[in-house]
């Protein structure tokens, strides 16, 4: 039976100095205090023995519907996003909805087992029977006590350019999809991608869902949805409920263009998603040398007072042969890639798998404060640095006040 906690001792919150007891009650902080030394922990607390205790773990973008099918029906020898997409269509074609099920919730359970509680997953929604996205939405209510899960409606193959691939995403609104998706860089041509941008933030804006587009996920400077996607969010006034995902072009754009782009997307106040290690794998594919990261310009945008988190994108898939549920994983190649390795940076980064996740699924209520739910995790580290050397596993983690996880 999981154990209910009244308190967590001894923990080290992340700006501030010296331990803490964070007192529980009804599944949420009650009080969090100072505490002037280390002291013993009693029954139904947890001593997290002076370790850097933060909010869980956020996976904001994964696809949880192809999770553990690589090399199924083959593999991508290529790496391309592209040959992905072809290898995913014909395993599409096989799925069931115990198949889709079986494969999410064991993805999930690992997870969890990572100290990750909230999930925003991409589900294919260009099947003209929805199987995945039924399944899946089977698995939101199935997996609610350990993770919350958000479900995107995403037209892999397109919206314009993919039969019923309008009527198929209202379609999936009515059944329950959280999110609106998109995919303007692989419509067939540029007025696709433009009149599909608009077209789903219309959509999201009239039903009250959220948005997160995979956009300009391609080398080429000349693609430029990003820009389209903002100036609808700043249109409708609704940036904070809009996510670009990957925005992989943006690393190939020159400065002059990015100076006038940046000026629309602090207007817009868009939230911006990195898969940094999908993004090194997929990206690049069609250069010689130099080859180009394929990664967004996450240090720029975030002094740009932007949001941005990183996620996995994927989990042994076709797009992706590897990952293993480590957030701390995805963190450190994130800054490696992008050149953020100075100690004000490190002192942060543990933020772009937290709060800035949180702020991209639009959570109401998330951190470490009096009121909030009991959600968070002990990380095995004392300090960012700590954490970020050893990349352990999580050494607890706590859910509405009860102990899922303990290492």
């Amino acid at each position: 039976m999981t154990e209910q906690l009244n308190a967590i001792v001894n923990a080290r919150l992340p700006r501030h100095e010296g331990l803490h007891t964070l007192s529980i009650s009804g599944g949420r902080f009650t009080r969090i205090m100072p505490q002037a030394e280390q002291v013993a922990s009693g029954e139904h607390q947890l001593d997290a023995n002076g370790n850097l205790v933060t909010p869980a773990f956020v996976e904001p973008h994964i696809h949880l519907d192809a999770a553990l099918t690589a090399g199924e029906p083959r593999w991508n020898q290529s790496g391309t996003l592209f040959e992905g997409i072809e290898c995913w269509a014909e395993r599409k074609a096989t799925l069931s909805r115990i198949d889709v099920i079986n494969r999410a919730t064991e993805t999930l359970k690992l997870f969890s087992s990572q100290g990750i509680q909230y999930v925003r997953s991409h589900v294919d929604v260009t099947d003209e029977s929805l199987t995945a996205l039924k399944a899946m939405l089977e698995v939101r209510e199935q997996m609610a006590e350990v993770v919350d899960l958000q479900i995107v409606a995403f037209p892999q193959e397109g919206i314009w350019s993919f039969r019923n691939g309008r009527e198929l995403m209202k379609e999936a609104i009515k059944l329950g999809a959280d999110v609106v998706g998109g995919i303007p860089h692989f419509e067939f041509t540029r007025d696709y991608g433009v009149e599909s941008v608009r077209w789903l933030v219309e959509l999201a804006h009239k039903h009250d869902l959220l948005v997160d587009v995979h956009c300009d996920e391609i080398d080429d400077p000349q693609s430029r949805f990003l820009e389209v996607l903002a100036a609808e969010a700043l249109r409708l006034d609704y940036g904070t409920r809009v996510t670009a995902s990957h925005t992989c072009a943006m690393g190939s754009y020159d400065d002059a263009y990015c100076s006038r782009l940046f000026r629309l997307l602090k207007k817009s106040s868009l939230r911006f998603l990195s898969m940094p290690t999908e993004s090194l794998h997929l990206q690049g594919r069609f250069d010689t040398y130099p080859k180009r990261r394929g990664i967004t310009r996450v240090p720029e945008l975030l002094d740009a007072g932007l949001k941005v988190a990183f996620g996995q994108d994927s989990i042994r898939d076709p797009w992706y042969p590897l990952g293993n549920g480590n957030m701390l994983r995805t963190l450190d190649v994130g800054l490696h890639a992008c050149h953020m390795l100075g100690m004000s940076q490190i002192d942060t980064a543990l933020e772009l798998i937290t709060e800035n996740g949180a702020a991209a699924l639009n959570l109401c209520e998330y951190g470490i404060a009096e009121g909030l739910p009991a959600r968070c995790i002990v990380q095995n580290g004392k300090t960012p640095y700590e954490v970020l050397l050893g990349q352990h596993p999580v050494l607890a983690s706590i859910r509405d006040g009860k102990l899922l996880v303990e290492r």
